[in-house]
């Protein structure tokens, strides 16, 4: 079995895949399987995946679209590696990601790491300063802003089992991360830069504004918190979320 399982969904991503693929084969590290998942996309993604000649790639094509969480579902079911990192199909990793992550969690003996990455334009063209990796991540610290991202992070399944994505909600990242950190007593940082996440001006994370009802939802719903401690962590999360991309807004 491999070491590292990936996990991409790719949906209309056939612009920037070429890009993301080069970034996971030129890895250092090569004790990897590839799980893509394609959410039922109308462009060549199928063709420009099925053109990579490597076994460690698997890909599933589903026949209807049910989203990002529900694709990254259908590959962790199929997952055996030990460590679980994720990677959407526009997002781009340094040659050294998996070989300084595993490294790092090694030594550290880490459940949960992440590592700083760079927020770019679509030409991966630096925007703002590198997202830092500067602090242990809790269950609690968490719950104000989500600092885990999923492209800068990775996690131990065999001591924290495999964690799902609950389908429907657009925070189900922020709600996975929670019911792993609930798990265990935190997550390490690995300060450097490792990873390129692409600001795309339409990208449902970018819409802050449209997005803060689902954000309460996370805590309502999925914590089943209060309303009032729902409330107390939406506010939290909107003030940090826009310290977080301030200078956009400058």
């Amino acid at each position: 079995m491999p070491l590292v399982s990936i996990i991409t969904p790719c949906y209309n991503s056939s612009k920037f895949l070429k890009e993301t693929i080069a970034s996971v084969m030129n890895q250092t590290f090569t004790d990897w399987e590839w799980l893509i998942t394609d959410d039922c996309s109308s462009d060549d993604s199928v063709e420009i995946i099925k053109s990579v000649n490597d076994s460690r790639i698997k890909l599933t094509i589903s026949t209807e679209n049910k989203g990002a969480g529900h694709a990254r579902n259908i590959s962790l079911e199929k997952a055996s590696g030990r460590y679980i990192t994720f990677l959407d199909a526009d997002d781009f990793w340094a040659p050294e990601f998996l070989t300084e992550m595993i490294s790092f969690m090694q030594k550290e003996q880490a459940e949960i790491a992440y590592s700083n990455y760079a927020r770019c334009n679509a030409e991966l063209i630096p925007q703002l300063e590198d997202f830092k990796a500067d602090k242990e991540v809790t269950f609690n610290n968490l719950l104000k802003t989500c600092r885990l991202s999923l492209l800068s992070s990775m996690y131990d399944s065999q001591r924290t089992g495999k964690e799902y994505f609950p389908e429907g909600s657009k925070r189900e990242d922020h709600v996975m991360w929670l019911n792993l950190l609930k798990k265990i007593p935190a997550g390490k940082p690995l300060p450097k830069t490792m990873a390129k996440y692409r600001m795309h001006s339409n990208s449902v994370s970018r819409k802050k504004q449209d997005v803060v009802k689902d954000q309460y939802l996370v805590y309502k719903d999925y914590m089943k918190f209060s309303t009032l401690k729902s409330l107390y962590y939406t506010a939290n999360w909107a003030i940090n979320g826009f310290f977080k991309y301030s200078k956009l807004f400058n």
